[in-house]
């Protein structure tokens, strides 16, 4: 996978690419992550990228010229998947979401900024639009991170377990079961008997009707879906 981020704020995107799980997807050579500085695009000597609302309001708009010339040589570079825009009024992600882009090969990201981007970005260009939840950041880069994150550890060959990312949280609709590790028992506390058992159908069998429980005391909705 090849992810294009195209950003007023590049030096804030590059740390969480850095460590962890994603810097091993990256040296493995499963995904590849391109910084673009959209003032790198701009015409004017200033290089702003923003300018005022026509019909007056409160808040500055991003410019459609640097951001199309980007979206544009990219493209011209090669094919893409999907253009995405992060913002508040887009699909909200969701592990289904996840699941399926996972499998894609190459992806633009455009993080919003400001009041947001001119209408006409969205309609010229953007394939997708997502939404990490229902509030406001001062810009969509917290949001690429997020959705990159996601995608990663779904590649396979990222995570040292593969099998590790599909018994997490909202895969098939359900919550995560209780987990436990050393030492058996603590100030009192145990690890339920069926854990140490050893009886590998029946842990499973405890483990799916715990992860039913949790869901439906904490996400009822996920069980309507």
């Amino acid at each position: 996978m090849r992810v294009d981020i195209i950003t007023v704020l590049p030096e804030i995107m590059k740390s969480p690419f850095e460590g962890s799980m994603m810097k091993r997807a990256i040296d493995k050579g499963f995904v590849e992550v391109h910084f673009h500085n959209l003032r790198d695009y701009s015409t004017n000597k200033q290089k702003s990228v923003d300018d005022y609302q026509f019909g007056g309001g409160a808040g500055m708009v991003m410019n459609i010229q640097p951001i199309d010339d980007c979206i544009t040589k990219l493209k011209s570079e090669r094919d893409y998947d999907e253009v995405i825009y992060m913002t508040p009024d887009g699909e909200t992600l969701n592990q289904k979401m996840a699941n399926k882009m996972s499998m894609l090969g190459n992806l633009i990201i455009l993080c919003g900024h400001y009041k947001g981007v001119d209408q006409r970005v969205r309609d010229m260009h953007i394939t997708k639009e997502i939404s990490i939840g229902d509030y406001v950041l001062s810009g969509g880069e917290m949001g690429a991170i997020i959705l990159c994150d996601a995608l990663f550890r779904l590649i396979p060959g990222v995570l040292s377990n593969e099998t590790s990312a599909l018994t997490d949280s909202f895969q098939d609709n359900l919550l995560s079961p209780p987990i436990y590790t050393r030492p058996a028992e603590y100030k009192g506390m145990k690890v339920p008997d069926i854990l140490l058992s050893g009886n590998f159908p029946e842990i499973e069998k405890w483990r799916e009707q715990k992860a039913y429980e949790h869901t439906k005391e904490r996400r009822p909705d996920l069980l309507e879906e």
